[in-house]
């Protein structure tokens, strides 16, 4: 009788437990329900553009769904998304740099998705080969240099950067800027380690002050004679010829630029992208979302106002990147920029690129 009552007892707290533990199940399914909003999409993005803002805004307008924007830099983005793990709200990742974006893929912080719309219209080494992210825009890392001081033909190749002829000439932003190391990485991938630490030795013998600034920063300093070439990506320059401020716009036009590695693997790009979170509450919109940054019309907006390069190739560019004339792309798929980046960081490192 005694084992008895005590089988009863068991079987009571065995229930309990079980009703204790579908009840835990339905409140957490209940809480992820309720971060969840057919009518909006919450966008985490490192971009600062006036562009997006109206674009984000169009998007609103067409489809009804609500655009809800956390903007910050880049890796304050992804250590935000990695320290919310399942409880963060956001469904879409926007960030510059390819490299960027393989890190937050690594980190599992984006998911796979299937669009023949992304597909179909975003180049294959555009997008990450397993359709974690998707390019929205390109742009060129470019030379610019002061015509008065550098002779065009003096240099063809990102290569030639190396060469003692521009001893003290040289101007360019620090190692830990991504768009440095993802050149660095890219070449790489093309020419090995040994090849990439010869050719950042030489650099650094020619580097006219310690690296430091942002790529505006590069070209008004070629304009002032701190230097005579330099570093920058394409749409910065396109944007000083545009902006607000004199200076800047002077800058921009004492300046010539050219597009490295014509004759043989092309100048090197990077995109700015997008993915979908990993624990996104709207999926769906978010794919939506992204749809629409690679719609022809977003494109034209990016193209025409941003100075940036569309990744749909029936899009026309501006009337800017036109003067700055066609170019030979190297077509490496951008996901080898992530892939090769810690590897590239240690060798320019250790090749004295500070």
């Amino acid at each position: 009788m005694k084992k008895f009552l005590i089988s009863i007892s068991m079987m009571a707290f065995l229930a309990l437990v079980s009703c204790g533990g579908e009840a835990a199940k339905k409140g957490n399914a209940e809480n992820n329900s309720k971060n969840a909003d057919a009518g909006e999409v919450n966008v985490y993005t490192h971009r600062h553009y006036d562009t997006d803002q109206k674009l984000f805004a169009q998007f609103e307008e067409e489809t009804g769904i609500k655009v809800k924007v956390v903007n910050a830099g880049a890796d304050e983005l992804i250590q935000r998304m990695k320290l919310e793990g399942e409880d963060s709200p956001a469904d879409v990742l926007i960030t510059v740099d390819a490299g960027r974006l393989h890190r937050a893929k690594e980190m599992g912080l984006l998911q796979a998705v299937e669009s023949e719309n992304l597909n179909s219209h975003i180049p294959a080494n555009l997008r990450d080969s397993e359709n974690y992210w998707f390019g929205l825009t390109s742009r060129a890392r470019i030379i610019a240099y002061n015509p008065n001081r550098v002779k065009a033909e003096d240099i063809a190749n990102y290569e030639d950067l190396a060469d003692e002829k521009f001893r003290g000439k040289l101007l360019v932003r620090s190692s830990s800027n991504i768009y440095n190391q993802s050149l660095a990485a890219s070449v790489l991938a093309h020419e090995g380690a040994e090849s990439l630490e010869s050719w950042i030795e030489g650099m650094v013998l020619n580097f006219a002050r310690n690296p430091k600034g942002s790529d505006r920063d590069q070209v008004k300093a070629v304009a002032s004679g701190d230097g005579d070439l330099a570093i920058v990506n394409s749409y910065y320059l396109g944007k000083m010829l545009h902006s607000s401020n004199e200076q800047e716009v002077k800058a921009g036009n004492a300046v010539k630029i050219m597009f490295p590695n014509q004759s043989n693997r092309g100048t090197h790009i990077n995109v700015s992208g997008a993915g979908v979170a990993k624990g996104s509450p709207n999926p769906e919109n978010a794919v939506k979302f992204i749809e629409f940054l690679v719609s022809k019309e977003a494109q034209e907006e990016f193209a025409g106002v941003n100075y940036e390069y569309p990744v749909r190739e029936d899009v026309e560019i501006s009337q800017t990147l036109k003067n700055f004339g066609e170019f030979k792309a190297d077509t490496i798929n951008l996901s080898a920029l992530g892939e090769n980046n810690n590897r590239a960081v240690k060798i320019m490192d250790k090749a004295g690129w500070k």
